[in-house]
């Protein structure tokens, strides 16, 4: 049973899958209150079990809502079985991506071209019902009001959480690993990513003043301001790198754009460097990743760049 309780009633449920790297990276967050609870992100299909056994383990019988950051494999995927086991809970969206969770098809072709393999990892979505999609104009739980953000950037869907003095950032902020006595930190930027609104959003979670800051992938940082302020250098700095090494120096080949680009900010950026701290198999999870957000950055330049 991987939970760890971050705060009184706030659990942190690590979702594994049976693939080499893919610990200490999916998770989703269970908020309690008594018998009830809310759950931020559900994860895929295939770790859906995994967390219904960590909702019955807290005692928890009843999920009155699922809070959706946004609808990619790795944090929605497992919504239409989840709900098979919960049939009250409702379900909190961007209305971008409802469409993605009532008919999820498109979701899966374009996951399966993004991901390649791992989208067979993570598992086939099913639909979810339209009438389970929440429309109330005001959300609370536990007699707390928990307010929405509008965060694209990672995906035109993406929104942000806060709950009494936590944030759930999802991807927003990059992917998050605590080490020993420090930290890494990587943007996650995917194609199709959009720069300035990844910063606007940054900018806009800044805003809301220093709150616990929970991630998706994976873990809790508790000083809010610090960690914002590297994501945001962070993610300049990345799209400085690769717009350098693709114009300045003009390389034309896009592996070789990603891979000088991945081995310079290795070198520059203090918190991805942390790289090398990490286990082995977590680096080659990384590997991968890193491609895609390099991937993700790249294709902004050359849309924005050249039109």
């Amino acid at each position: 049973m991987n939970i760890l309780e971050i705060a009184q009633d706030l659990y942190l449920a690590e979702l594994p899958l049976d693939v080499e790297g893919f610990r200490k990276f999916i998770s989703s967050w269970i908020i309690k209150d008594g018998q009830t609870g809310v759950v931020v992100d559900v994860g895929p299909a295939a770790t859906i079990s995994r967390l219904v056994e960590s909702i019955r383990y807290l005692g928890i019988k009843k999920i009155e809502f699922v809070l959706l950051t946004h609808v990619h494999l790795d944090h929605a995927g497992g919504l239409g079985d989840f709900i098979g086991y919960y049939p009250d809970t409702k379900v909190v969206v961007h209305e971008n991506g409802e469409k993605h969770l009532t008919d999820p098809e498109k979701l899966w072709r374009a996951s399966k071209e993004v991901l390649g393999n791992f989208a067979q990892f993570y598992g086939i979505p099913k639909p979810t019902p339209e009438d389970r999609i929440f429309k109330g104009s005001k959300l609370e739980f536990a007699g707390e009001e928990i307010k929405i953000l509008n965060t694209p950037g990672h995906a035109s869907h993406h929104q942000c959480f806060v709950f009494k003095d936590f944030i759930f950032v999802g991807e927003a902020l990059g992917v998050y690993l605590t080490l020993k006595s420090d930290y890494y930190l990587r943007p996650s930027t995917p194609p199709k990513f959009f720069f300035e609104a990844a910063q606007e959003s940054i900018r806009k979670i800044e805003s809301m003043g220093n709150f616990k800051v929970c991630f998706a992938h994976f873990g809790f940082r508790k000083d809010g301001k610090e960690i914002i302020t590297a994501a945001k250098k962070q993610l300049s700095l990345w799209v400085e790198e690769v717009y350098d090494v693709a114009f300045k120096r003009d390389f034309k080949d896009k592996d070789t754009i990603i891979e000088i680009a991945k081995q310079e900010l290795l070198e520059k950026d203090n918190r991805f460097n942390r790289y090398y701290l990490l286990d082995i198999d977590i680096q080659k999870r990384e590997d991968y990743f890193i491609k895609k957000s390099l991937e993700g950055i790249l294709e902004y330049i050359y849309r924005t760049y050249c039109p």
